[in-house]
């Protein structure tokens, strides 16, 4: 699904020259490349603070623990969307509450927002979805009407642009109160390990992060909070800072791919391609078409018998998930997020593909689909 070592080898002689320099330094936590790194962050999302961490689950677990909410408090967030998003609100012993998403872009729906709210609602968890955000002035407006938090799961969406229908554009990840992403190696911005990042504007809201992420502390051997430890390590800090100056050119690779893909399946009335939010741009995290009247699964293994990986994201709803079973929640409460999880997969995505693969990947799914 992701060519990693074809796109090592193009930055190959800088990133080992600067893994070298980390080594040889032995500023391996918390060393000049981490500082360096999370400078040139805040400049490409133009915001004021980036607080690098250990991976994008903790990322979204120290916003809502810097936030302050409490047991019991309810955060609301998309049934569609990877276990993580719910898996943080519920290991902090507040209420998960899920919600439909808009079948065009696969991202929260604004309106189920609305309808979801209640005293105890305290934060809006809005997942930018494959690649492109979700409808930030929607969600923005209900959380200023209710007095609510939003917390951005921008894992997949890092480098998309949101632009608002009140005349500004931004980088996803920075509209609301907490931006949160992942660096998971087969992210759009990956590293060679785990790595993750939080963002915000808010100064106060930047210092309990950082306290939060080591270990409550803000002074040497004084906990003020119960706190975490997680922290991105030089190494990655390093490959990261590399990648990034890069980050615009992948998204344009992967836009190139996509619109190879969109157009060998135009016309076809079996496979429902992406839909572009026209608020943002897409930068392509995954290539994810919806199936209709044609066996998922047979397709899937057919790819697979000619060595073309392809996944679904997700086959199984939030809700309808063992370890979060409510009995709030039922089968068929959430029409779009079900129907999704029965239709929906991915292609292979990513920097590196080339048009004799993506030739050969659209005429398999072709003659899969007309034989």
């Amino acid at each position: 699904m992701v060519d990693l070592k074809g796109q090592y080898e193009k930055i190959k002689p800088a990133v080992d020259i600067a893994i070298q320099e980390v080594i040889d330094s032995t500023a391996f936590i918390n060393g000049p490349a981490v500082r360096d790194f999370q400078a040139e962050m805040e400049k490409y999302l133009g915001i004021k603070h980036v607080i690098p961490c250990a991976n994008g689950t903790d990322a979204l677990q120290i916003s809502m623990m810097a936030l302050g909410l409490k047991p019991g408090d309810e955060v609301i967030t998309a049934s569609f969307t990877f276990i993580a998003t719910a898996e943080v609100i519920a290991l902090l012993g507040l209420s998960p509450v899920v919600v439909d998403v808009d079948p065009d872009t696969f991202n929260i729906d604004p309106a189920a927002i609305e309808k979801a709210i209640t005293p105890k609602t305290k934060a809006i968890v809005p997942v930018h979805l494959f690649g492109q955000c979700a409808d930030m002035d929607a969600v923005m407006d209900i959380a200023q009407r209710h007095n609510l938090f939003v917390i951005e799961d921008n894992c997949q969406a890092i480098g998309a642009d949101f632009t608002s229908s009140k005349g500004w554009t931004k980088k996803g990840g920075v509209i609301g109160h907490i931006g949160c992403t992942s660096f998971f190696p087969s992210k759009n911005l990956g590293c060679y390990g785990d790595g993750g990042a939080i963002f915000t504007n808010d100064d106060e809201i930047a210092r309990m992060i950082r306290g939060i992420a080591n270990h409550g502390m803000f002074v040497r051997y004084y906990h003020d909070y119960v706190g975490v430890n997680s922290r991105l390590d030089s190494i990655q800090a390093a490959v990261l800072k590399i990648k990034l100056a890069q980050l615009d050119n992948y998204a344009t690779a992967r836009n190139k791919a996509a619109t190879f893909y969109d157009n060998a399946f135009a016309g076809v009335k079996s496979l429902k391609t992406p839909v572009r939010f026209s608020k943002s741009s897409h930068v392509f995290h995954q290539y994810t078409l919806v199936t209709d009247g044609i066996d998922r699964n047979a397709l899937i293994e057919f790819l697979a018998s000619k060595d073309i990986p392809a996944m679904i994201y997700y086959p199984v709803a939030l809700h309808m998930q063992k370890a979060y079973s409510d009995s709030r929640y039922k089968e068929g409460d959430f029409p779009v997020t079900e129907d999704l999880c029965r239709r929906v997969f991915s292609l292979p995505m990513h920097t590196e593909l080339d048009t004799e693969q993506l030739e050969f990947i659209t005429s398999s799914v072709l003659e899969f689909i007309n034989r």
